[in-house]
């Protein structure tokens, strides 16, 4: 299925399940032939039409230049016309802050859950950071790119070895400047955009993963209007998929 963006700009959108629809919006490096929601999908696909998509610029979707926030909000309008013309909506780590703008932005969302959204709303931007990455993007040394993305945002070595050894390694690779685009997503959230969010929002924490995204998750729920805030097991920046698939599923039935 192909869902069109305002902008004109194409995005690949795969359905599992039938039902009301349910939109999932993919973190940082995912795209169709890695998809950090995969695992759930099955459990979620007996009660919900699953509609995952590539994010421009990454998998079989299109990109339009120059990139601005709010045109992954336009995505996510298009993919829910596409499911039907109204959804719930799951984002994960940076899916999370889409998720967030196109509730604020008005879209027909009934309700959202989050997995730790991984920023904190007046937290300076880390200046060394972005512009490590754009160097290496810039220079075309995407491989290098998507290591210190991960490494930098706290992801173990023994996990980014595994990517790496990952049959859709090059396909990560190759949607490496979107990684600029995860950064300044969250780098512009602010706290006047989570008031906007009348959307009644489960926001999940994982009690494996570090303090930052553990408060942040904390933090983001605190701030919306209608926030509810969970924390599960979980390992780092993650919660099995059949702890997720449930907690989803209860809250959006």
């Amino acid at each position: 299925m192909q869902a069109r963006s305002a902008d004109g700009t194409p995005i690949a959108v795969t359905r599992t399940g039938d039902g009301p629809a349910l939109v999932v919006v993919d973190p940082a490096g995912a795209f169709h032939g890695l998809r950090p929601v995969a695992g759930a999908i099955p459990a979620l696909a007996r009660r919900f039409a699953v509609h995952t998509y590539d994010r421009r610029g990454r998998g079989d979707s299109g990109d339009t230049a120059p990139f601005a926030p709010d045109r992954e909000t336009d995505d996510l309008a298009a993919v829910i016309a596409l499911a039907g013309g109204e959804a719930d909506v799951y984002g994960f780590s940076s899916g999370a802050a889409v998720a967030l703008r196109g509730a604020a932005a008005g879209l027909p969302i009934r309700r959202v859950a989050l997995l730790e959204p991984p920023f904190v709303v007046g937290q300076p931007a880390d200046e060394e950071f972005d512009a490590r990455l754009r160097e290496l993007i810039g220079r075309g040394e995407h491989a290098a790119a998507v290591e210190f993305f991960n490494r930098a945002i706290g992801v173990p070595d023994e996990w980014i070895e595994q990517l790496r050894a990952h049959p859709a390694w090059p396909g990560i690779v190759a949607l490496a400047p979107t990684l600029l685009y995860d950064a300044e997503l969250t780098a512009t959230m602010t706290a006047e955009l989570l008031a906007a969010v009348e959307t009644p929002v489960l926001v999940l924490g994982s009690g494996g993963s570090d303090d930052y995204l553990r408060g942040a998750a904390r933090d983001v729920a605190s701030r919306l209007p209608a926030g509810e805030h969970r924390e599960l097991p979980g390992d780092w920046h993650g919660v099995d998929d059949a702890v997720l698939a449930a907690q989803l599923t209860g809250w959006f039935a």
